[in-house]
């Protein structure tokens, strides 16, 4: 029986130091750094969660499954071989290393069918007063580094928006992204559990922009300090866990090795 475990990096395995000062996370705890940026260290694991994330990988193939860009996500280094990686909220899969350009094809073609372009979006944001800088993930889609909070009424205008023109947003801490839907987590790891012929599958994920793997997942599970466990009416099929930050991690990851080792056991009887 062949598994996948399919994760978000930030705020899902990895956090921040903001991440770590906003969950009031034990600055003492054992911890594992685990990205580096001009040799400072700018995000952790715990030990534990690195135990067992390297445990799970030993009985699934693990995919990290993230919105950063392929700079932003080679700066990550969590010890553990990659067969596969998807980077830029899935405009990119990464096999053994090499990008896919025949899936990189098929998603720069949906966008230029579906979504307006990048350059019309921008002019359409203007009007909304978002106070913050503005920056490009590889020309596919782009995020405001917030100056302030918005309000709820600004992020409901924002969205309506985007949704009128084929994109959509997502709140992840300071940052609010602005992404075409033809961009999508999940229909490239609905790809990768196609080419690989993958029978079970296992998801972690803390922003709307999780929901498209999530529910491409046999089992699901979203951190309560999440965008997405604010939202009910789409998690309801995920498993939510009782804690947050670190201990939601190592909460997440205990489970779905329990899961795969239930697994595993039903196929041995099964087999008998």
């Amino acid at each position: 029986m062949k598994n996948l475990f399919a994760a978000d990096l930030d705020r899902t395995l990895i956090y921040s130091k903001r991440a770590i000062a906003e969950f009031n996370e034990d600055k003492h705890a054992f911890l594992t750094s685990v990205e580096y940026k001009d040799g400072q260290v700018m995000a952790y694991m715990t030990n534990k969660s690195i135990e067992a994330l390297h445990h799970i990988a030993k009985q699934a193939l693990f995919v990290p499954v993230t919105t950063r860009t392929p700079e932003q996500f080679n700066r990550i280094n969590l010890r553990i071989p990659l067969k596969y990686a998807i980077t830029t909220n899935g405009a990119n899969i990464f096999y053994k290393g090499d990008i896919l350009k025949e899936w990189q094809e098929t998603v720069i073609n949906r966008m230029k069918k579906e979504s307006a372009s990048i350059q019309e979006i921008k002019l359409a944001v203007q009007p909304l007063t978002i106070n913050g800088r503005q920056k490009d993930a590889d020309d596919l889609f782009f995020y405001y580094l917030l100056d302030e909070r918005l309000a709820e009424h600004q992020l409901e205008e924002a969205s309506s928006m985007a949704n009128n023109i084929g994109w959509r947003t997502s709140l992840q801490g300071r940052k609010l992204y602005f992404i075409p839907y033809s961009v999508s987590k999940g229909e490239a790891v609905n790809f990768i559990k196609e080419r690989e012929n993958i029978d079970i599958s296992f998801g972690a994920g803390d922003s709307l922009l999780d929901h498209d793997f999530l529910k491409a997942c046999d089992f699901s599970f979203v951190p309560s300090h999440g965008e997405l466990a604010n939202h009910p009416h789409l998690n309801k099929a995920y498993q939510l866990t009782n804690e947050k930050g670190f201990k939601a991690t190592e909460e997440m990851l205990g489970r779905i090795e329990q899961l795969i080792a239930f697994q595993s056991q039903q196929s041995v009887h099964e087999a008998k």
